[in-house]
Formats: structure tokens, sequence, C-alpha cells
């Protein structure tokens, strides 16, 4: 069974559609990545996802249970963490104060996922006491996905998690994307960078004008004449 299964899913904004009939299903493993034109509907699948977009047709399971148009708030409790493109740090705290903010549903000890995060992002325990405001763009990505890595989801949703990083950031992002799932914590990504995420992508979903065009495993989408010359640039 998927853990996540998205089944032929519309939605937009104010009435005005953006997804008509979106599928997606993804296993508790994958690194998945959408990828697709500006305008696409590539971050609006993120928010009909989480909640934050009105799904007017179609069904969203999640670990067997259907969360179609679930809040945030009930979503988190269930394993599901997000991060968006932008404001997605508390810019006034300190990296630590962000990290804490990330466990605010938990009522247990969460100082060992603290110890598990820090490991992962060793820049972050350096600057704990930085305020997240102070950091570099790159850095506070770490910190977006380490606060959200607080919760302990199942699965980690990224919008753009690259945008505006130079090239040694953008890679170091996608290292720690790599750390993660390498962790247990399955992948849903939208990235700009479609080449690149496709190359470590074990699912590939092309999304045009709201809707699947290609799906396929990372390889075979950038091996795909088609996708490359339509997608990717020739």
């Amino acid at each position: 069974m998927s853990l996540i299964e998205i089944s032929s899913v519309h939605a937009g904004y104010g009435g005005a559609p953006i997804l008509n009939g979106i599928d997606i299903a993804i296993d508790s493993t994958d690194i998945a990545v959408i990828v697709g034109p500006n305008g696409a509907g590539k971050s609006t699948i993120l928010k009909a996802i989480f909640g934050l977009v009105t799904v007017s047709q179609g069904m969203i399971r999640f670990g067997g249970k259907e969360i179609t148009n679930a809040e945030p708030d009930r979503l988190v409790p269930m394993g599901l963490g997000f991060v968006p493109q932008e404001f997605n740090v508390f810019t006034s705290m300190s990296v630590q104060e962000n990290l804490e903010m990330g466990a605010y549903i938990r009522r247990d000890d969460f100082s060992d996922t603290m110890h598990s995060v820090y490991a992962m992002f060793p820049d972050l325990q350096e600057k704990r006491r930085q305020r997240a405001g102070e950091l570099s763009g790159g850095q506070r990505q770490m910190v977006a996905m380490g606060r959200a890595l607080m919760s302990k989801p199942k699965l980690l949703l990224l919008d753009e998690p690259s945008a505006g990083l130079s090239p040694i950031y953008m890679n170091q992002v996608f290292d720690h994307i790599k750390k993660v799932n390498a962790n247990g914590v399955a992948i849903l990504m939208v990235e700009q960078n479609a080449r690149h995420a496709l190359g470590f992508a074990t699912r590939g979903f092309v999304i045009s004008n709201g809707q699947n065009r290609f799906t396929g495993t990372g390889k075979a989408l950038l091996e795909d004449p088609h996708v490359a010359r339509s997608f990717l640039g020739g």
C-alpha cells in the first residue's frame, strides 16, 4: 500500500481550478519529485495535501486513511511535515528555538530528536544560539527542514527547497534531503532544478496545466526524449 495516494484531485483558489485530476502515489522509502513549467500547479499539489487549498473533487489518502481537506493541525500528528518555499523560519528566534517550535505537538522528551537533527545538520548546532534571520539562505532552509523533522514525520513535503540558493548550497540541501530519506522519511518535493532533482529521485511526476503528463522513475524521465525536449530544455 502506498504511503500517500492522490487520486483524480481537482483543486484551486477562489473557485479557479489549478489542479485538474492529479494522480500521485509514493511509498514510504521514496524520494519523489514534482517538476513542470511555472504555473503548472506543482506547489498547489503540496498545499492540497496539507489542507491549505480546498480539494473540490478526488481523494487524498495517507497511511491508509482519507485526509482530503483535513486541517494541518490534524495532519502533523499523523506524520505529515510541510516546508513552504517562503517564510519558513521564525527569523527573530534562534535556531534552537525554531527547532523547539517544530516539536510543539509532542508531549514526550524530544531531546533525542533534537540531537539527531543537529547530527544531520552540523552547521545548525554551531549556530544554535544565532537568530535564524541572520543565517544564509541555505542555512535557513536547513532550519526549516530541521524544524519539520522535530515532529517525527513519515512524509516531508518540500516546496522548492533549492529556490534562490547558490550551486554550493543547492548541493548541500539536496545532500541533506537524501540523508533525511535514508533516516526513514519519505520525501515529496517540488523542484525547479529538475535535471538535478530527477537524478536522485526514485519517483518523478511531470505536471503541466494541472494534469499529469509523465510519471516514472527519475532515471526514466531523464532519459525520455519527450520529457527532455518539452520540460527539461532539450
